[in-house]
């Protein structure tokens, strides 16, 4: 009897440790899901846009699309959620053009028409600053608005934490991707995690104004994270709770759209 509680101890601890390893290499699947675009493929979006190609520090070339305005009052750098590419993501630049606002978006590696693919947290951070950079030769600091989605916002807390654009914006952000693993993933060792980003302590160091948007039903990151990340702001942020508001479809929420018309229109600088 023992001999054999033992070996059934010993299937279920190899079994574990084979999804730890498989966790841990595979994670780049778990995490991201790219929408992968021909070299060739032309989009097709409404009104004025341009193709930028980003060059990364490797040498690698990347994708953005800036959607334009006709009068922009500023610009808009919108990080994008983990599916898809910015042929999808690009009709939301349609809201922040109708308020005179540039959107420029970034397809991270191996999405829509981006080289290479993501391997490692900080290649992620290096792409972001080398699209940040670009943006910075059109537009003075003080015209970017940094917004970030879902899995973007880390991104985006991370990138106005170095910078001092002139607002960062969360929609749905997570408190850190390791918070989100403790609630689901429990019985998972936290060192098998390679992409934590980590929006709270990110926040400590962001100058910029911080307005975070997050729907009361969101199934996929819960809410009291946001009310987590409250807890790290300044005099000058703010958390706007959109009521019966799933993870998916923040830009097109009425209330979304209505706070954030007067957020931009109250942008003097």
């Amino acid at each position: 009897m023992k001999k054999m509680l033992l070996g059934i101890l010993a299937f279920f601890l190899a079994a574990y440790v084979i999804v730890c390893v498989g966790i841990y290499f595979y994670q780049e699947k778990i995490i991201f899901y790219p929408e992968k675009l021909p070299e060739n493929y032309t989009f097709k979006f409404e009104g004025d846009f341009e193709e930028i190609t980003i060059k990364t520090q490797d040498n690698k070339h990347l994708n953005s699309v800036l959607f334009k305005a006709q009068n922009p009052k500023g610009v808009i750098f919108y990080l994008h959620g983990n599916g898809g590419s910015i042929n999808g993501w690009g009709e939301v630049a349609q809201l922040y053009r109708s308020m005179n606002y540039d959107t420029f978006m970034l397809d991270y590696r191996g999405y829509g028409k981006s080289e290479d693919k993501i391997n490692s947290k900080d290649q992620l951070f290096s792409d972001v600053e080398s699209a940040y950079k670009e943006l910075l030769k059109k537009y003075p600091e003080n015209k970017i608005i940094i917004l970030g989605y879902s899995v973007g916002t880390g991104l985006a807390a991370k990138l106005a934490s170095m910078h001092n654009a002139r607002l960062l914006i969360l929609q749905a952000p997570y408190y850190s991707i390791e918070d989100e693993m403790s609630q689901k993933f429990s019985f998972l060792p936290k060192f098998l995690l390679k992409y934590n980003f980590e929006t709270g302590e990110y926040l400590k160091n962001v100058e910029s104004p911080v307005v975070i948007f997050h729907g009361d039903k969101d199934e996929v990151i819960n809410y009291k994270a946001s009310l987590k990340l409250k807890d790290n702001f300044k005099k000058d942020d703010s958390l706007i709770i959109l009521k019966n508001q799933s993870h998916n479809g923040i830009t097109d929420n009425l209330d979304y759209q209505n706070r954030m018309k007067l957020i931009l229109d109250s942008d003097k600088k």
